[in-house]
């Protein structure tokens, strides 16, 4: 008969790229073992996942891919299982993993986490920072219950993609900069000064980029990080201006530098919150969405994580 471990062996030797010793590791066993699971299964199946080359795994046959995807399907559909069975027994203990950029776990979280925190005192969040594609690729291994990011999350079909809200940009400059007599800011005049501002990883950097080629500008970027106090720091240092999310800029915290408002230059970005087609959130996940995105009741949430409409809900 099948087991879970066959499937689990499977969808981890995927996932590592063939690599069987690397796939044994994940999963805490040995590579023999891991070996023998797959061709126990490939026996019961009468087909070849793999193709191999001595007892090399060089390649997924078509009738494998097949496979993989039902696999990769009953696995979720097992730790669904799982944690409907630990929501009956407890919903007040568990954990909740959220991925999200630098500037959203620093900036837009807080007071959501502080809140849930009170709510769910039990309840153990986690936070994993990274750039958008690390956080939707961690929502797409169930290593997150949710995600956090601007853009990119709509790029990734096996996840729904839901509106947050709407920010735009502010420019920062050490204090007596000569873009501060600048009224209106333009682009050009931007264009003038080097420029420190986010890692292309992520959707914002290249709205910035996309409003100066428009205008047949090319900004001479100095530095990118993907951290907006990372960003602060050397501007303060004389490096450049800084371009970042206006939610980043703190008159009381950041004494040393100035922000001028940017949103007439550039088109602002939705924040969205990611989550894996067809997952099973416990209650507490879906009351920390109703607490960082009030206008997100859980029935729609759930309405559209088991995919009972189209995921493209706007603000």
């Amino acid at each position: 008969y099948m087991k879970l471990q066959q499937l689990r062996c499977l969808t981890e030797v995927v996932r590592r790229g063939l690599n069987v010793s690397e796939a044994a590791e994940a999963l805490h066993t040995s590579q023999p073992g891991v070996s023998k699971q797959i061709r126990a299964l490939e026996d019961e199946l009468q087909i070849q996942v793999f193709a191999r080359h001595g007892k090399r795994l060089v390649s997924v046959t078509e009738p494998g891919k097949a496979v993989i995807a039902i696999a990769e399907r009953i696995l979720a559909e097992a730790q669904n299982m799982r944690r409907a069975g630990e929501e009956f027994a407890n919903d007040q203990i568990g954990t909740l993993t959220i991925a999200a950029t630098h500037t959203q776990a620093r900036y837009a979280l807080p007071k959501s986490v502080a809140a849930f925190k009170r709510k769910y005192p039990k309840v153990e969040l986690v936070l994993h920072q990274g750039n958008p594609t690390q956080i939707c690729e961690q929502v797409l291994a169930g290593e997150a219950d949710m995600g956090v990011a601007t853009e990119m999350i709509s790029a990734y079909p096996e996840l729904v993609s839901l509106p947050v809200y709407q920010w735009n940009r502010c420019v920062v400059v050490p204090p007596k900069h000569p873009l501060l007599k600048e009224s209106p800011l333009t682009l050009e005049k931007l264009a003038e000064h080097p420029i420190v501002t986010y890692d292309f990883a992520f959707a914002n950097r290249s709205l910035v980029q996309k409003a100066f080629e428009a205008r047949g500008l090319k900004p001479h970027v100095v530095l990118s990080a993907q951290d907006s106090d990372v960003i602060k720091t050397y501007v303060e240092l004389g490096l450049g201006v800084g371009i970042l999310a206006k939610m980043a800029f703190d008159p009381k915290r950041d004494l040393c530098l100035r922000a001028i408002d940017a949103s007439h230059l550039f088109e602002s970005s939705t924040t969205r919150l990611g989550i894996k087609r067809g997952a099973y959130l416990r209650r507490y996940a879906y009351d920390f969405i109703g607490m960082f995105a009030p206008h997100l009741p859980a029935s729609t949430v759930e309405r559209a994580v088991k995919g009972q409409e189209g995921s493209r809900y706007e603000m």
